[in-house]
């Protein structure tokens, strides 16, 4: 557009672009195959992760057209707010597994299904789902792909792109939803484990064990797409703020007290 800022607007999906592949890199496929083991990987990836929505917000802003800047503070409100419960559902694999690197969070999980942090205690039975439904809200899929409502904001913060540039904004969502899908698995569900104790746990299964989990979390996603309807925007943020923060400050207590006397 004439009127755009056209050093910000060529800037912002290149700070997506790189929030959200920088995130790889603390990622484990399997006990051998991880760029870099950080002592506090978990933190780096949502750290990383975070960058994106300043991105956001410079897009829609510099396009100078208000659906876009509307668009822009709308995804803006939902990636900061659904970040919340979903960190502090994490919260309660550390305070399990006692680390913040992402390869002692999967091996606490060695020993089949039985020992996965899903399947620990009741409470991070329910962190799994409250932080699966926040990424989802976080990485802009249905049903909350609001910042992006095509009958409402023509399509959100990125109207005014098109080309390569546009092309980035996708590329970094689907990118997204591999890192959170990942996330989750090494998290909540063994990561590179195999469910059976002692079979096919080597390296190289470790890789089909960590894939296989994140494909059928990523094909959740595209199931929620054809299956719900688009929320509203109060609707997103209530149940963020009303339903999904406290559970998620319940859970933190539900699984220290439960630790303390069945752990």
């Amino acid at each position: 557009p004439n009127n755009a800022d056209k050093f910000l607007m060529i800037l912002a999906p290149f700070i997506i672009f790189t929030g959200a592949f920088l995130t790889f890199i603390g990622l484990p496929f399997a006990q051998n195959i991880v760029i870099s083991d950080f002592n506090i990987g978990i933190f780096y990836i949502f750290a990383m992760s975070s960058i994106g929505v300043i991105g956001v917000i410079l897009a829609g802003w510099s396009s100078n057209n208000k659906w876009s800047l509307y668009g822009g503070m709308r995804s803006a409100a939902q990636i900061v707010s659904y970040e919340i419960p979903a960190g502090l559902s994490i919260i309660v694999v550390i305070m399990l597994a006692g680390t913040l690197s992402m390869q002692g969070i999967i091996e606490y999980q060695a020993g089949g299904m039985g020992n996965w942090i899903i399947f620990t205690n009741p409470f991070t039975f329910i962190a799994f789902f409250i932080f699966f439904i926040s990424v989802i809200a976080e990485t802009n899929r249905t049903p909350f792909d609001i910042p992006e409502a095509e009958s409402e904001l023509v399509g959100g913060f990125h109207t005014e792109y098109s080309g390569m540039r546009w092309s980035f904004f996708f590329l970094s969502e689907y990118a997204n939803m591999l890192v959170v899908s990942a996330v989750a698995s090494a998290g909540f569900l063994g990561g590179w484990h195999s469910p059976i104790p002692g079979y096919f746990d080597s390296n190289g299964w470790g890789v089909f064990w960590m894939m296989s989990k994140i494909v059928f979390l990523i094909f959740v996603m595209m199931w929620f797409r054809w299956t719900f309807p688009r929320l509203r925007v109060d609707q997103l943020m209530n149940i963020c703020w009303k339903v999904f923060l406290p559970m998620s400050l319940i859970n933190i207590f539900g699984v220290g007290i439960w630790t303390l006397f069945f752990g």
